[in-house]
């Protein structure tokens, strides 16, 4: 007899959750996938849009992918334009996907890895015993409880897993985004383009953007912090669109917050690890989160399958994945934090200063990262304090 139900009950099928679940079946072990909602990738709560890495993630497939980014323009306080293209640009060209395709390809990959998926199914409890976990579910308005090895909580912003595995994830009042996003049509821009406004005049503590969605739709949302404006996110949003595209037409609305505390100290419990938004793996700078979680949630996976073969679940074990996520991408986090923190503090005419000087400059041909050290030689006493950061 089994002493458990499954190796790993993965909570959440967002991007970390699924790839985690993939993973750790297509190592062999018995996996649980479970989602809250009754389809996965509804509703979509993100802008969708991810850099060209994503290919070394996943096999792209067109089904879900919405544009192909090759440009990005920064529009400044005085309606300057700073334009990065194609390939040189970072993370800010790639992919627009189409999440509620995306993340089912996702969770339809972990299905066929061996995974077994449910769907309507919420973790309400957790609580360990003789070194597993015992977790408590809702399905379809049944209770029960499965037991585990190991749970990799991918439960989002909100994620009770951590709560309940004792893992601080607090966030502060400057630590977390509010956003409001509004899916599009019947406006205009260039299709493989995304747009992003920065500075107090648009989004304080944060950004507008534009993320195209095909020919003739696209996402237009706004991220801030709160407690830096006096105006809600979608009281600030609906000037923008009032003023910027009058003749558009809102068929879609998300509502949502997005963590940008950096890297937090520690992902992992006995017998517990979080990937994603739960394990504030978002990006300080830009709020994206898709290539992070997965990454975390492979990384997670890989853990799972080590931890189990070692027979090992503390979190002394499992504090290998801390150190996995962290050489991976906690030290963009933590660069990315300190520049956000410089940034947000900037008032809109530093901003359109910045912009000016880098008229004339082709800028294309450089990456976002030597974007920042551009900036930094032009205005070395304003932006000094980031040389160490970035070059490290």
């Amino acid at each position: 007899m089994k002493d458990v139900d499954y190796d790993v009950i993965v909570v959440g099928a967002g991007p970390a959750g699924s790839i985690s679940a993939k993973t750790c079946a297509e190592k062999g072990l018995d996996v649980l996938l479970i989602e809250k909602r009754q389809e996965i990738g509804v509703p979509v709560r993100c802008a969708e849009g991810v850099g060209k890495e994503i290919e070394m993630l996943v096999k792209i497939d067109k089904r879900f992918i919405s544009a192909e980014i090759e440009k990005a323009k920064i529009i400044t306080p005085n309606n300057a334009t700073i334009e990065l293209s194609a390939d040189k640009a970072g993370n800010e060209v790639g992919y627009v996907l189409e999440r509620k395709i995306f993340d089912r390809y996702l969770a339809k990959l972990a299905s066929k890895a061996g995974a077994e998926v449910r769907v309507k199914t919420s973790a309400i409890g957790l609580e360990r015993e003789n070194g597993c976990v015992k977790l408590k579910i809702r399905s379809i308005g049944e209770v029960e409880e499965v037991k585990a090895r190991i749970v990799i909580g991918a439960d989002g912003i909100e994620s009770k897993v951590a709560k309940w595995a004792g893992i601080d994830t607090t966030l502060k009042l400057d630590e977390i985004e509010s956003c409001v996003q509004y899916l599009m049509t019947n406006i205009e821009f260039e299709e493989n383009t995304t747009y992003f406004w920065i500075g107090k005049k648009f989004a304080p503590g944060g950004y507008i953007w534009l993320f195209p969605k095909g020919e003739d739709a696209a996402n237009v949302g706004i991220g801030i912090m709160p407690k830096m404006s006096e105006k809600s996110a979608k009281i600030l949003l609906d000037k923008f669109v009032r003023e910027n595209f009058p003749d558009g037409n809102i068929t879609e609305i998300v509502i949502g917050g997005v963590p940008v505390k950096g890297a937090i100290e520690t992902a992992v419990a006995d017998n517990v690890m979080l990937a994603g938004d739960s394990a504030r793996h978002a990006d300080p700078l830009t709020g994206g989160g898709i290539i992070n979680g997965m990454r975390a949630g492979y990384l997670a996976g890989i853990t799972a399958y080590e931890a189990i073969e070692a027979g090992d679940y503390s979190a002394s074990f499992l504090r290998k994945y801390d150190e996995r996520w962290k050489n991976d991408f906690g030290k963009t986090l933590e660069r990315n934090k300190k520049i956000q923190e410089k940034l947000i503090k900037m008032d809109d005419e530093t901003l359109n200063k910045l912009a000016r000087s880098l008229e004339g400059k082709r800028i294309g041909e450089i990456s976002v990262r030597k974007l920042v050290i551009e900036l930094i030689k032009n205005h070395p006493k304003l932006l000094w304090d980031l040389k160490d950061i970035l070059l490290s």
